[in-house]
């Protein structure tokens, strides 16, 4: 479905502004994501991405970043709250600023580099539990299992080699 309507949007796009070629690098990406101990990094790692990428000093800045609703008020028609972000807070402010809080620590890079490495592959962003969980109802598996190891290496040669 995303696949289709990118193919729509960028041929409009291109009529509309009498230019040819992609909009975008590369297919579209996305990846499964367990709510309860990944969601709020994630949306942090995407508020953040025009500030890391030198766009805007503060995700207030950028324009069409969600941090505005969820930081300050202000009214995104479409969007719509997620139940862990409601969770932050019983009242909108309690929520905004225990969302603005979350802003104040780094996130870790080891999360970053899950987060990027999860996306890029399609893989499930997730604690091991949330992982197993996935891969025994739909059978597909949620992140890589390997591909054996160093070929070149002498641990690798001898756990392969057939002793006669």
């Amino acid at each position: 479905m995303m696949q289709s309507i990118g193919r729509r949007y960028v041929q409009h796009f291109n009529y509309a502004y009498s230019r040819t070629g992609t909009l975008w690098e590369g297919r579209y990406k996305s990846t499964l994501v367990d709510t309860d101990n990944y969601l709020l990094t994630v949306y942090r790692y995407i508020e953040l991405n025009p500030v890391r990428a030198g766009m805007v000093g503060h995700p207030a800045d950028y324009p069409w970043s969600s941090y505005s609703y969820n930081a300050a008020s202000v009214e995104i028609q479409m969007l719509t709250p997620h139940e862990s972000y409601l969770a932050l807070g019983k009242t909108s402010a309690l929520r905004e600023s225990a969302y603005r809080d979350l802003f104040q620590s780094h996130i870790p890079d080891m999360d970053i580099n899950a987060i990027r490495l999860a996306t890029n592959k399609s893989w499930v962003l997730g604690s091991e539990k949330f992982i197993e969980q996935f891969e025994r109802r739909v059978g597909v598996a949620g992140k890589t299992a390997g591909h054996g190891g160093d070929r070149k290496s002498k641990a690798y040669k001898k756990s392969t080699t057939l002793t006669p």
